[in-house]
């Protein structure tokens, strides 16, 4: 039996579903982050449950052939990207095979049709979005983000991945906190003042908003805050400067209201031939150049009809509309945030799109009033978060019997349960294609096909 403290030999065999290295000791399975398949490691157990342990990389003993240097120096402790210290080519091999898996272990589909990922060029500063926190720990001002499974800040301004303006605002804000004695935020005792400094960069035009986000109630500013956007003025691109706030006990990065201090309250990229507003709180992905190959998946995949009616569930600030709305006589967007559905109608006056039409409210709510309405759909696209769709939502996907479903998944898991939910009721999983939206770690997108069996021509 193993014990904790204890030091062992262990082969890694597998990768887990958070990317910490598998294998086993004495016939035991034992977890370990850090590690790859093909790593032989000296383990410390720091942990012994009843059918697993958990342990801590001393050594690595003989690397795996797929190990390579880490270009960050803090991805070892930091909880963001996971497999830094592995190589892109098997990165992407593991990405698409967890597609797989999932399709064929969760969904119950013998054997998926899964197209080649879509590898992405660039794994270097490829995010447009940071969200990083700003904590008092031992009276000092900590910036950077979490470590694994934990709320302890890993200290880190230049992240590997993320947009490099992003790294000249945090710096600007930690030196206006440091000369004009700002507090940072303490998540224990919910005292202090700043919290998280959100960062949104537009590629396509070089626009830069910027979200300080505090804890205090609406209208208070934080005392000397000119200086703080002197600074911010100083980087190229500055579009947009607003305080947030959220004064609750919670893990949630930003309060429900914005106060502008300076110029737009949104700013502006473009994503193919499109132009697109984006506000503090909209979804946009993250990796808008993978994003875009992904909407034209989408919309390939879906093979719209002149005279298709097209409806978009979980639409954001309705970029996948735009695509869709090009072919299609009719889109119909929906979705629950009111600041996106504004960007979503701004979006469509901006582009001249005159066939789009735009509901706010949750999506398995706001369906069956289109069903109510006697609103039919040859296409259905969504792009739902992690948890997946609600089977109410499903449900009534069933009930319109779109010829095609398209769904745009961040979470094999959920697009697996929810896939086999529809295959239940008449639609057949024809193809899905994995693309690699963010390097270095575990997450990966797909976007499948789905068509209805009892569809004739």
């Amino acid at each position: 039996m193993l014990k904790k403290n204890d030091t062992h030999f262990m082969e890694i065999t597998d990768i887990g579903g958070k990317a910490e290295g598998i294998g086993r000791v004495d016939g035991f399975v034992v977890f370990a982050d850090n590690c790859l398949p093909g790593d032989v490691c000296e383990i410390k157990i720091l942990k012994v449950n009843k059918n697993y342990a958990y342990g801590k990389v001393i050594k690595v003993e003989k690397a795996s052939p797929h190990r390579v240097p880490s270009p960050c120096p803090v991805s070892d402790r930091c909880g963001g990207c996971a497999l830094m210290h592995m190589d892109y080519a098997e990165q992407l091999k593991l990405k698409e095979k967890k597609v797989y898996d999932s399709l064929r272990r969760l969904g119950g589909f013998a054997a998926p049709n899964i197209l080649t990922i879509e590898p992405f060029g660039l794994t270097k500063a490829y995010r447009n979005k940071a969200s990083i926190p700003v904590r008092e720990e031992n009276d000092e001002i900590k910036t950077g983000y979490y470590a694994k499974n934990s709320h302890k800040v890993v200290e880190n301004c230049n992240c590997y991945i993320q947009d490099v303006s992003q790294s000249k605002v945090i710096k600007a804000v930690y030196d206006y906190m440091a000369f004009c004695s700002i507090k940072a935020y303490n998540e224990e005792k919910n005292t202090g003042l700043i919290r998280h400094i959100v960062v949104r960069s537009a590629f396509g035009t070089g626009q830069i908003m910027v979200i300080v986000v505090l804890n205090a109630k609406y209208g208070k500013l934080p005392k000397n805050h000119d200086y703080l956007i002197e600074k911010l003025l100083q980087i190229n691109g500055m579009t947009s400067i607003c305080f947030n706030y959220n004064n609750e006990a919670t893990n949630v990065i930003m309060g429900r209201k914005n106060l502008f201090v300076w110029g737009k309250e949104h700013i502006t990229d473009r994503l193919g031939n499109f132009e697109v507003k984006i506000s503090p709180h909209s979804f946009y992905q993250v990796n808008p150049v993978q994003a875009l190959k992904m909407y034209e998946c989408a919309l390939d995949f879906a093979a719209v009809r002149e005279g298709d009616t097209v409806i978009d569930a979980y639409c954001g600030i309705g970029t996948i509309s735009l695509f869709f709305a090009e072919r299609a006589i009719k889109v119909y967007g929906i979705e629950s945030v009111a600041e996106a559905i504004n960007d979503a109608n701004q979006n469509a006056k901006a582009n001249a799109t005159e066939n789009l039409e735009f509901v706010c409210g949750k999506s398995e709510e706001v369906i069956y009033d289109f069903i109510d309405r006697g609103i039919n759909a040859d296409v259905i696209i969504f792009d739902p978060p992690r948890k997946g769709c609600d089977v109410k939502f499903l449900k009534a996907v069933v009930k319109i019997k779109p010829r095609a479903v398209v769904y745009i998944s961040c979470n094999p898991d959920t697009l697996a349960r929810d896939a086999a939910v529809l295959a239940g009721f008449g639609y057949e999983l024809k193809v899905a294609k994995p693309f690699d939206m963010f390097c270095h770690t575990l997450h990966v997108e797909t976007v499948a096909l789905m068509e209805y069996k009892g569809y004739a021509e």
